[in-house]
């Protein structure tokens, strides 16, 4: 199968405002679900590539955004396999203790768009699209799940000359 006939995979990113420095003793069973969560992700279902900063296994160190904040970037082969690893595995019990961690969102945190298949996206691809979403809303060029498009929609609306840079 070439990558120009296979299905566009779902690329996301989320980003994170930690409330302590991730060697803070209060950070710690955030820091104790790294592994294994990432270990479930790479082993689910759909699951197509994770970011990870060079010689760890995580993208914990990496911060585009900002000394305190985190990112999580990854490919799925469906909306469908993200939702599943994101709300019944493992990643959830991460999820109930966010607000332990983490400051409260007080704009989009999490952003979805469809690219082709065998596409890494990069993270100031994923900064883009996360920026696009805040400024514009849910399109089909940066969605979430409570605004989701397909990939039809994506394609169609990337077809109709709309700029990458609205």
């Amino acid at each position: 199968m070439t990558t120009s006939t296979a299905a566009p995979h779902l690329a996301q990113l989320n980003v994170a405002r930690l409330r302590f420095p991730l060697d803070d003793p209060r950070v710690a069973p955030f820091v104790a679900l790294l592994d294994p969560v990432n270990a479930e992700a790479d082993a689910a279902p759909g699951f197509v590539w994770r970011l990870v900063e060079d010689g760890e296994a995580d993208a914990t160190g990496l911060r585009p955004l900002g000394d305190d904040v985190i990112v999580n970037l990854s490919v799925w082969e469906s909306q469908e396999a993200l939702w599943d690893f994101a709300y019944r595995s493992g990643h959830l019990e991460a999820m109930r203790g966010r607000r332990d961690w983490f400051h409260r969102h007080v704009e989009s945190h999490l952003v979805l768009w469809w690219v082709p298949a065998g596409h890494v996206p990069t993270v100031a691809e994923a900064v883009e699209r996360l920026a696009d979403l805040r400024a514009h809303g849910p399109s089909p060029r940066a969605f979430t799940f409570a605004s989701s498009h397909t990939a039809a929609e994506a394609a169609a609306h990337a077809r109709g000359g709309e700029s990458a840079a609205v």
